[in-house]
């Protein structure tokens, strides 16, 4: 009788065993190469946050000391005015007359370059954006109703942003 012949498994090749644990080990390297790759994309994403906000940060604060030092100069702008109104009302001389307006035109020109636009108020719709309302007063006409009649005081903005409401007298 012919012998059966047992199966057995084949037996597992040195090698093969080695070529499993180094896979293994290539397959976990290369895991961890990928998750530190993320970490540093991570990294790399928040520090580009960080200095995006930062030079943010500054930009606005820069601008906010402008914006500071220019509304410090509004009453300086605001006397320029009311010096020039009362002497043209004046006979005085005329020298102190172009001095004053020399002065107040540098000033309001400089001023400018820096980004600060007068709201121009008298005889137009009032709005809450950019006019304070001191007060009302019975309008002249029908059609000056709801508008600006005088301002008492001028506003400015800088940049787009109201630095200064104008005050003004609302027709009712």
């Amino acid at each position: 009788m012919a012998e059966k012949k047992k199966k057995t498994a084949p037996e597992a090749h040195p090698d093969t065993e080695k070529a499993k644990q180094l896979e293994e080990k290539v397959d976990k390297l290369n895991a961890e190469l990928e998750s530190k790759k993320n970490d540093y994309l991570r990294l790399m994403a928040e520090f580009d946050t960080f200095r995006r906000r930062t030079s943010e940060e500054k930009l606005s604060l820069v601008t906010s000391a402008s914006a500071e030092t220019i509304k410090g100069l509004l009453p300086v702008l605001d006397d320029c005015e009311i010096a020039l109104a009362q002497l043209e009302k004046s006979s005085d001389s005329e020298a102190a007359k172009e001095g004053t307006l020399l002065i107040f035109n540098k000033l309001n020109n400089y001023l400018k370059t820096k980004g600060l636009e007068r709201i121009e108020a008298k005889d137009q719709p009032f709005d809450t954006e950019f006019h304070e309302a001191v007060t009302t007063f019975p309008a002249p006409s029908e059609e000056l109703k709801g508008k600006v009649i005088d301002v008492v005081q001028t506003g400015y903005t800088l940049g787009g942003k109201v630095l200064r409401y104008a005050k003004v007298i609302v027709g009712a």
